[in-house]
């Protein structure tokens, strides 16, 4: 193999490492934007403070989508940056504008938005609010573990740290 094929295989490969670090970093910001809204939901969707602590680690693998809590205080927290209709179905605009009003969140606004669109049309006869929205997250999550944009704990826990300092 040629130096020049060489350095084309490592530019390429560093590319697709930079990616999809890029993407784990906006989602990131993202989630740590969307989570600024739980404590004023907390109340509201009967969050205990044992749940609250459970919805910080809604990006481990371990993470359980069993409490309709979740769903309410995740239906709240979307309801609180406008991101969903008055049918509690997302709202589509206002979703893609919150999303690329992070660093970087033009790049992963459009594959976030269907993310959430595929998911939802998946659950959309769930009745219960609180339901659809655990089950459409659930989803969400699982989707984006796949499309390898999700963010790692040891991520989002070095970005918790550094506000604590602050």
């Amino acid at each position: 193999m040629s130096e020049y094929m060489r350095r084309v295989i490592v530019w390429l490969a560093l590319s697709c490492v930079v990616q999809v670090w890029g993407s784990a970093d906006i989602m990131k910001d993202v989630t740590l934007g969307f989570g600024e809204a739980l404590q004023h939901c907390r109340e509201e969707s009967q969050l205990t403070e044992e749940k609250l602590e459970e919805f910080f680690h809604f990006w481990r693998d371990d993470f359980k989508f069993e409490d309709r809590e979740l769903g309410c205080a995740i239906k709240c927290m979307s309801r609180h940056f406008n991101l969903l209709t008055d049918s509690h179905r997302m709202h589509h605009e206002n979703t893609n504008k919150f999303i690329q009003s992070f660093p970087n969140g033009e790049m992963l606004s459009k594959q976030m938005v269907q993310i959430i669109h595929t998911c939802e049309q998946k659950f959309d006869s769930v009745e219960d609010h609180c339901w659809r929205i655990l089950r459409i997250a659930e989803c969400f999550k699982l989707a984006c573990v796949a499309a390898d944009i999700a963010p790692s704990m040891e991520l989002l826990m070095a970005e918790f740290i550094m506000e604590a300092e602050n």
